[in-house]
């Protein structure tokens, strides 16, 4: 039997392929490995600083603002508050609310930079802890208890990121805020947040990681103070959280429970500004 001959130019490619396939087969691999995959939408990457470049929100300021009330959270059981600098700014005579038609009388210190105000009354609660050196990161949860529309009521957020508001007005400024997406709140409760200002942001472990100081209803935003202003307002105040205090864990499915214990407890409660009252 007699196989046909092969073409001298089939001979040279089947040489050729032997020796790439060879060269390749002995040649040396650094390479890295695949990057992981991202972050869906940028959730879980750090908050980066505050910067000019932010986005900017802009809140009017009246120059005459008229008594009002918010919420209020003890950081030192001397008798050591924090809220909202608008619920208190101008007033002449506050209230940290106790009970029924009872209050405790409370000197303010507002600080001049930044939307913070430092109550200090005679005697105080339970303080909660404050854990502002820690990195947060977007995405993650806050709780609010305080009293919205005056009343007891909660609402539940995650972070965005940063905004630069922009007080125009009584008051004038630029301070950077943190940006929260409202996810939850009290059961029936409806319309506006007013009377939340004060309240604290708090995370999964009960700590405060900021003031909740303003919402945008129509966006489903709350914003709160950024760590470095309440770090700021304590410093300008001579003030600092008290060292040992406890917090409880909250989630989603507790976070009411918790907020009603805090009220109950007085280490958050209403204050009120008493002018013209």
């Amino acid at each position: 039997m007699h196989f046909p001959r092969l073409s001298d130019w089939l001979v040279y490619v089947a040489i050729i392929v032997a020796v790439i396939v060879v060269a390749i087969a002995r040649r040396e691999r650094s390479d890295a490995p695949p990057p992981p995959p991202p972050p869906a939408a940028g959730e879980g990457l750090p908050l980066g600083p505050a910067s000019p470049f932010d986005p900017s929100v802009i809140v009017e300021a009246p120059a005459n603002p008229e008594p009002g009330s918010g919420t209020a959270f003890s950081i030192d059981e001397r008798g050591v508050w924090i809220t909202a600098r608008h619920v208190v700014d101008g007033c002449k005579r506050a209230a940290v609310v106790v009970g029924d038609g009872r209050g405790v009388s409370a000197e303010v210190r507002i600080d001049p930079h930044g939307e913070v105000a430092v109550l200090t009354t005679e005697g105080g609660a339970a303080p909660l802890p404050v854990a502002l050196g820690r990195t947060l990161r977007r995405g993650e949860r806050a709780y609010h208890p305080g009293f919205p529309q005056g009343k007891p009521g909660e609402a539940t957020s995650r972070l965005i990121g940063r905004e630069n508001m922009v007080i125009r007005g009584h008051g004038e400024r630029t301070e950077s805020v943190l940006v929260w997406a409202e996810t939850g709140r009290t059961d029936q409760l409806r319309g506006s947040l007013a009377g939340l200002s004060g309240a604290p942001a708090l995370d999964d472990a009960g700590r405060v990681i900021g003031v909740t100081v303003a919402e945008s209803p129509r966006r489903g935003r709350i914003y709160t103070t950024s760590p470095e202003t309440l770090v700021s307002a304590l410093k300008s105040a001579n003030e600092r959280p008290h060292p040992g205090a406890v917090g409880e864990s909250v989630t989603t499915t507790n976070y009411g429970i918790v907020s009603d214990s805090l009220r109950r407890d007085l280490r958050v409660a209403r204050v009120i500004c008493l002018d013209g009252v």
